[in-house]
C-alpha cells in the first residue's frame, strides 16, 4: 500500500531541489538535499496536514457555513502548527506515519482537529472562538489572531497540558513564560513541573514585503531544533512553512478542497482512505522574499531545558549576529508594558452558548490573508 501511494516520480516533482550545496532544514533537522531525499519525503509526509473540507456539520448550526473554502487558510494553517506540537510532545519528533498506521495516540491526536463541533481543535472551534478577536464565522485571520484563539483554546485539552505563549511587540519575555509553564508538584512542594511550551512570535518584517535584512535571521530559526516552523503565506495565501532551503522556503499549502469525514479507529477501508487526506506526499516551495512580511514564528519546548537553549540561542545567533535582529528577548516585562492579560478559565459551553471575553489589548497590525 505504501509503495503505491508513492507512485509518481520523482522526477515530475520538484518539492526538493535536484542539486544544491546547501541543507534541507525541515522543523529543526538537517538534511542533505540529495543523499537523504527520501528521508525528507518521509518526514513531510509523517506531518499532518489540514486542508480546506466540504460538507461538515454547519458551523454554528442551523444555516452555518459547511465548507471554509475560501476562508479558512490560515485557520488550517494553526492547526497544523499545533498538531505538529501535540506530535512532537506524545510521539517524538522521529516519528514516522505510514498508510497503514493505526497507533492509538496518532489516532487520538487526528480526531482532536476532526471537523465537528465535540473536537476542542476543529475549524467549528477555532471559527467560533474567533468572535472574541473580533473576528466573524468565515472571516479571514491573520498569523496573530490564530495564535490568540489557539491560545484560548489549549487549556481544554487536559492530556496534553500544553502553554501557549504569544509574544508580543517583538519581545520574549523569559520570566513572564517560565511563570506560565513551571507549576507547583503536587506531590514535591519544592519541585515545579513544566508545562510543555509552544511559542508563538507574531512579526511585521516589512511594509508590503519582506525586508532582505531578516532573511538570514528567518532562516536561522528555521535550523533550531525547538522549530515548528512558521504560520504565514505569501500576498492573499496562507501558508504553513516548515523548513528551507537556501533562499527558499519549504510549505504545506492547506488549498485543496476535500471531502470531511472521520478517521475513528481506521478500521474500514473507507477510513484508512480519508487518513490519506491528512498527508501530503510532497510540500511545496516558494523564494523568502515572496512571502507576505506578516508572520508567526513557532517553537515547541517540551522541558524547561529546552526552553533556556532556545533562549540562549535566540541571543547568540538572533539578537548577536543579526544587525537587525527578527526580535528581541529579555529576562523581566518592560515597565511600560500593559498588565498581564489574564488566561482564559472557562469552559467552552455549547456552540449557541459560548461567551467569549474580549481581550483588552490591541494588537500590532495584522495582514488578512483572502483569497480572491
Amino acid at each position: 500500500m505504501f509503495e503505491n501511494y508513492l507512485t509518481e516520480s520523482s522526477l515530475e516533482v520538484d518539492d526538493i531541489p535536484q542539486q544544491t550545496k546547501y541543507p534541507v532544514w525541515i522543523l529543526g533537522k538537517k538534511y542533505n538535499a540529495v543523499e537523504d531525499r527520501s528521508l525528507i519525503r518521509q518526514d513531510i509526509l509523517s506531518r499532518l496536514w489540514f486542508t480546506y473540507r466540504k460538507g461538515f456539520v454547519p458551523i454554528g448550526g442551523g444555516d452555518g457555513l459547511t465548507t471554509d473554502k475560501g476562508w479558512g487558510c490560515m485557520l488550517r494553517c494553526g492547526q497544523m502548527v499545533l498538531a505538529q506540537a501535540l506530535m512532537d510532545l506524545h510521539l517524538g519528533r522521529d516519528w514516522s506515519w505510514e498508510p497503514e498506521t493505526r497507533d492509538v495516540t496518532y489516532l487520538k491526536i487526528l480526531q482532536k482537529f476532526e471537523d465537528r463541533r465535540q473536537a476542542p481543535f476543529s475549524i467549528h472551534q477555532i471559527a467560533l472562538m474567533g468572535a472574541s478577536e473580533g473576528k466573524d464565522v468565515g472571516q479571514w485571520f491573520g498569523p496573530n489572531t490564530v495564535a490568540q484563539v489557539l491560545k484560548k483554546l489549549i487549556v481544554y485539552d487536559e492530556w496534553s497540558s500544553v502553554a501557549i505563549h504569544v509574544a508580543l511587540d517583538n519581545t520574549v519575555v523569559i520570566n513572564e513564560i517560565k511563570s506560565q509553564c513551571l507549576i507547583e508538584n503536587s506531590i514535591n512542594l519544592c519541585r515545579n513541573e513544566w508545562k510543555p511550551l509552544l511559542l508563538i512570535v507574531p512579526l511585521r518584517l516589512g511594509l508590503s514585503e519582506i525586508n532582505p535584512i531578516y532573511i538570514a535571521g528567518l532562516q536561522t530559526c528555521f535550523s533550531f531544533k525547538q522549530s515548528l516552523g512558521v504560520i504565514g503565506g505569501k500576498p492573499n495565501l496562507a501558508l504553513y512553512f516548515i523548513g528551507c532551503v537556501d533562499d527558499e522556503v519549504i510549505f504545506l499549502d492547506p488549498h485543496t478542497t476535500q471531502r470531511s469525514g472521520f478517521v475513528e479507529h481506521k478500521e474500514t477501508e473507507d477510513q484508512v482512505d480519508l487518513d490519506l487526506t491528512y498527508h501530503c506526499k510532497y510540500a511545496s516551495r516558494i523564494n523568502i522574499l515572496a512571502m507576505d512580511p506578516s508572520v508567526a514564528l513557532c517553537f515547541f519546548c517540551k522541558t524547561e531545558s529546552e526552553f533556556n537553549d532556545l533562549c540562549e540561542r535566540i541571543r547568540i545567533e538572533i539578537v548577536a549576529a543579526e544587525k537587525q535582529q527578527l526580535f528581541e528577548i529579555c529576562f523581566d516585562r518592560p515597565k511600560e508594558w500593559s498588565p498581564v492579560e489574564e488566561e482564559v478559565e472557562e469552559a467552552l459551553g455549547t456552540a449557541s452558548s459560548i461567551e467569549f471575553d474580549c481581550l483588552d489589548r490591541q494588537f500590532d497590525s495584522e495582514n488578512e490573508f483572502e483569497i480572491l
